[in-house]
């Protein structure tokens, strides 16, 4: 069963914009009462927790690497979280998918991830 499905990849140039929507289905989990994190993986390597927001909103996480160039939002009512990448870098080159957890681990944000939600991704291609 589908739980979240995420769009708005593209290949973009170095220090372009792109904004990511992931999406859950209507029939779906109650989202409101999840956390909805942004992880990728770039070609060859294994999965990095890249953001995450709580319920309401209110509280966005980043990694250290997209701080200040990545904001996360939420639209609860659309069921929809948002990923706006600005100032796009070569590195950032990576499937980007979205899942969900109960809570947030700053010492190991990969920790309460439900890896059961993975989305199929959105690939974002950062190139000259």
């Amino acid at each position: 069963q589908v739980q979240l499905v995420e769009s708005g990849g593209g290949l973009v140039h170095p220090g372009g914009s792109l904004r990511l929507s992931c999406t859950a289905p209507a029939s779906g989990f109650p989202f409101e009462n999840y956390y909805i994190n942004w992880v990728r993986r770039p070609p060859g390597k294994g999965l990095e927790w890249v953001s995450g927001i709580n319920t309401g909103g209110r509280s966005p996480y980043y990694a250290t690497s997209v701080k200040g160039r990545f904001t996360i939002s939420r639209d609860n009512a659309r069921r929809t979280v948002y990923l706006q990448m600005n100032s796009l870098k070569p590195e950032d080159t990576a499937l980007y998918s979205c899942v969900k957890s109960n809570y947030y681990n700053d010492y190991n944000p990969m920790e309460p991830l439900d890896l059961n939600s993975l989305g199929q991704g959105t690939q974002v291609t950062v190139a000259s």
